[in-house]
């Protein structure tokens, strides 16, 4: 099968669904017009098609490797990541100061759902390199950003993030790297970083890594962690990249998948490097990088949804078995109702994700671009989305790819299909940037301090969108309705709640949540085109009936997870 690109799908969701044109309405964004979001996407697919996904394959066939310490990529990697920098594509949204293109997050998310779709490990390098480039365009001082940002925009150089630590993961504020003031307005970093996507590679000249490290007299946990830059060559003054840093990858770990993308541990034995922020300010500036890349992991999750779902229904359309029991069938498994079921399950989760990010991408666009309240609301609206982006993205991602692999039957098992690399690909993108569940916890602990308001105003718009399908679609609107009491009521509980309480329900909360933001979106697309209402009526009368239950075991509290403690657990 041949990866295409979902243009069609994607304008439509912008245009139709979600009224993305009022990103160019505004000042800031008045040069992304409909044909040029057109011509990018038009680009995009044609160079994720023809040049990306014949690379999917052989990346995983023949994962990268550390030789001789430096790492050597999978084969077509060089020529793949040569298009993506000549193209500009890793700079989309970068400061046009500095060479960048100053395009909205939501276009450059639509072209990294096709960059990922086509091969998601590829596509992991210039996704890292975004997100430096938005935390360095934030936090970095004018001499920071004057050498790097060009080069990190143009593709020369590429970016990563060094958090995780063998002990500090999810805790980062546990981190042990140091870092020493040199006096001279460098720093030594020590210290070893671990699962580092794209650590390591030979298809730049330079990697410039963003590694959270401790002054000697920091404090303790988050306060005291700074931010440093610590390129692999030292740039001359001419910015050329000259010696090399003491920054090496000691080892790449042997992956379930994303075989394509070298996955380092960093050992810094007194690298050089310059610290990006205020001191002890690394979080927040770290934060500036992870936030738009959560949102970016929603996209890489929808991507493979995407892919799976392609794959699986071209599988389908074309597998002959049993005898078809409906009448005018195709004589494939498309007829039979539980792969129909499947299929149309693949669809709807597909979309539902595709709809919420790219609505978490616009909030963020527009939070940018609009001044006062607006602007604040607009925020505000974004920031509740992007842990549902990011968890319900990549959880769909991984429940559709493992359906399709269900729907190829024992073919789904057999590698040479393809059906199981999507579900290999797919699996960590529900742990980094963030676990699934620490988003969850995320969207009920810190998402909910404004008592509820941003929550509110997105069930108030569920509440819309039910009112005007009444008319049209009336069991529908009653069924979404619905959801949204249930979630309304959730809501309350949530505020009134303890704490641990809250963190016990959040996982089924924010499923409740994307599943019922997904009956909205669809609603909307049926109504825009009357030939989507099967779809909105499959998820919305079956897949949406969780929504309750969910809601239930949301509100149920810690006590029953402590009932056992860890003997009776274990016996």
């Amino acid at each position: 099968m041949t990866y295409r690109a979902p243009v069609k799908e994607i304008l439509f969701y912008l245009t139709e669904v979600l009224d993305a044109g009022r990103i160019s309405q505004t000042e800031r964004f008045a040069a992304a017009t409909g044909d040029m979001i057109k011509a990018i996407l038009g680009e995009a697919a044609r160079m994720s098609e023809e040049v990306l996904a014949p690379l999917n394959v052989p990346g995983d066939l023949h994962p990268a490797k550390l030789v001789d310490g430096s790492v050597q990529c999978s084969p077509g990697y060089d020529t793949g990541y040569k298009v993506i920098s000549e193209g500009g594509w890793a700079g989309m949204s970068g400061d046009p100061k500095f060479g960048g293109m100053g395009l909205p997050l939501t276009l450059t998310s639509c072209v990294g759902e096709m960059m990922s779709g086509a091969c998601l490990s590829l596509a992991l390098n210039p996704l890292m390199t975004q997100g430096q480039i938005e935390a360095l365009e934030h936090h970095a001082n004018d001499e920071i950003k004057s050498l790097y940002l060009p080069k990190l925009i143009s593709g020369q150089w590429t970016g990563t993030m060094n958090l995780t630590e063998a002990g500090a993961g999810s805790d980062v504020g546990a981190l042990r790297t140091k870092a020493e003031d040199n006096g001279d307005g460098t720093y030594s970093v020590t210290g070893q970083k671990i699962f580092i996507s794209w650590g390591d590679h030979d298809l730049a000249e330079n990697i410039c890594h963003l590694v959270l490290a401790r002054l000697p007299d920091a404090v303790a946990g988050t306060k005291g962690i700074s931010l440093f830059l610590v390129p692999k060559f030292l740039p001359d003054t001419d910015g050329t990249p000259n010696v090399a840093n003491n920054a090496h990858a000691i080892s790449l770990e042997h992956k379930l998948g994303l075989h394509g993308s070298p996955t380092a541990i960093m050992e810094f034995a007194g690298a050089t490097g310059w610290m990006v922020g205020a001191e002890g300010g690394g979080m927040a500036a770290m934060f500036t990088m992870m936030n738009n890349a959560r949102i970016g992991v929603g996209v890489q999750g929808l991507s493979q949804a995407e892919a799976a779902t392609q794959k699986a229904l071209e599988y389908a359309m074309d597998r002959k078995q049993g005898r078809s029991p409906i009448e005018g069938g195709t004589g494939t498994i498309l007829d039979h109702a539980d792969v129909r079921r499947n299929i149309m399950t693949m669809k709807t989760l597909t979309a539902s994700a595709r709809a919420v990010i790219l609505d978490a991408a616009i909030s963020v666009d527009l939070s940018r671009a609009l001044n006062g309240d607006d602007g604040q609301v607009q925020a505000a609206r974004g920031a509740f989305l992007t842990p549902i982006a990011k968890a319900f993205g990549t959880d769909i991602g991984c429940e559709v790819a493992d359906i399709g692999v269900q729907v190829h039957g024992g073919m789904g098992y057999i590698e040479e299909t393809g059906a199981a690399q999507y579900y290999r690909d797919v699996r960590v993108t529900a742990i980094y940037e963030g676990t699934n569940g620490i988003q969850a916890m995320d969207l009920v602990g810190r998402k909910l301090m404004d008592g509820g308001v941003a929550a509110f105003g997105l069930l108030a718009e569920i509440r819309h969108t039910a009112a005007i399908a009444e008319e049209a679609a009336p069991d529908l609107a009653a069924f979404l309705a619905g959801a949204e009491a249930s979630l309304s009521a959730t809501v309350r509980w949530m505020l009134e709640a303890e704490i641990n309480d809250r963190f016990a329900g959040a996982a089924p909360f924010l499923r409740a949540f994307g599943l019922t933001l997904g009956g909205h979106y669809l609603l909307k697309a049926a109504m825009a085109g009357p030939v989507r209402m099967p779809l909105a009526e499959f998820h919305i009368r079956q897949t949406m009936k969780q929504v309750d239950g969910l809601c239930h075991a949301a509100c149920e509290g810690a006590s029953t997870l402590y009932a056992l403690d860890a003997d009776a657990l274990s016996a």
